[in-house]
């Protein structure tokens, strides 16, 4: 499938020029069409042929199955949630935390990588402290110095405020040396570039579809080492999360499963499944070579607005105005859809594979 294929497939485009994947990519019509079936399957069928729940369970363990691959781990290890902020407000409601006990982030997180925190720095005197992390750079010894003694490191893979990658690997290893665990935000990474969760060697990863994969809202999916998953404690627990619902001495499954708990509905991850193989289907040499030039040549028109590193990162693009806020709402009047980011006070243009040249000069354009 060829990128122009792609957006012909893509009705959303018809009504104005859209540069706001890393809040949530339009789905095409095939991902829809996916969801779409998969529902009508499901009540029409399903329930005098597989049965309800036996078609649920197969779709659930499909779509673990495609996801595992497409992130490169097991598929045990990969436990379906309905968002990045549900699968991390998991692992932070499973951990055993005690007064005193140190969480690392840094200063460029989403809420999702802040709020539960600060809630444990409430709820059980947990210490929150924060490394500097603009323009994807983190300082090695002070990242050291603040993992060292902490019970858990959290960063995001690539920065949604900037679009500057973090070197995953590295902080891991460092954070992993030091004792703690480490929990990584790659939402805005899966889906524009390859991702291999197993090669970062993170405790977990928490991402979902509804972004660059194109999926639709709902897909979540979260990455746990078996190591990591048998010292968590779900705060729930439901049939799907045991070995055995009917013993009365029953266990909790031995990997990331246990974070399951009960019926959700197929439909959505139906979509996900179906978003997966599209981008696999364009191919990501396709997808990151088609970002570069089209990040390329918006930042070589916003000039010194630009806030992001000329360096190619990613499709995420940030820049200054003087009034974020009222310029996002301009360019939304002007039929072009970007957002403002209030923590830095930027407005960000996030470009994917369904962009073309002139949807970029549509921009540079308007401003």
């Amino acid at each position: 499938m060829t990128p122009e294929e792609l957006r012909a497939e893509m009705p959303a485009l018809d009504r104005g020029v859209y540069l706001n994947t890393g809040a949530g990519g339009p789905s095409p019509r095939r991902v829809v069409e996916a969801t779409e079936d998969a529902l009508e399957f499901h009540e029409y069928e399903a329930p005098t042929g597989a049965g309800t729940y036996g078609a649920l369970f197969e779709a659930l363990e499909e779509t673990r199955e495609v996801v595992a691959d497409h992130v490169n781990v097991a598929p045990e290890s990969v436990a379906l949630t309905q968002s990045t902020t549900d699968g991390i407000g998991r692992v932070a409601a499973a951990m055993d935390w005690e007064p005193g006990d140190v969480v690392v982030r840094t200063d460029q997180e989403h809420s999702a990588g802040i709020l539960p925190w600060e809630r444990l720095r409430e709820t059980h005197g947990v210490e929150v402290r924060v490394v500097e992390a603009a323009d994807g750079q983190v300082d090695r010894e002070e990242w050291k110095a603040a993992v060292d003694g902490a019970k858990l490191a959290v960063f995001s893979s690539l920065c949604w405020t900037d679009g500057c990658r973090l070197p995953v690997g590295e902080l891991t290893d460092i954070a992993q040396d030091a004792g703690a665990r480490v929990l990584v935000d790659a939402v805005q990474s899966v889906g524009q570039r390859p991702v291999d969760f197993d090669a970062w060697g993170a405790d977990a990863v928490a991402a979902a579809g509804h972004k660059w994969l194109l999926a639709p809202t709902g897909t979540g999916f979260l990455h746990v080492t078996d190591a990591f998953a048998r010292d968590l404690d779900p705060a729930q627990v439901g049939y799907m999360g045991v070995e055995d619902p009917e013993a009365d001495d029953w266990d909790l499954k031995p990997d990331a499963r246990r974070f399951e708990t009960g019926s959700v509905s197929p439909v959505p991850y139906a979509g996900l499944r179906e978003g997966v193989a599209t981008v696999e289907n364009v191919g990501y040499d396709t997808v990151t070579d088609r970002i570069e030039r089209l990040t390329d040549r918006l930042k070589a028109g916003l000039g010194d607005r630009l806030v992001s590193p000329e360096r190619y990162e990613s499709g995420l693009v940030a820049f200054a105005a003087d009034d974020p806020i009222e310029t996002a709402e301009r360019l939304d009047d002007a039929g072009i859809r970007v957002r403002d980011i209030p923590p830095t006070g930027t407005v960000r243009v996030s470009v994917h594979v369904f962009n073309t040249a002139d949807d970029i000069d549509a921009l540079l354009d308007a401003l």
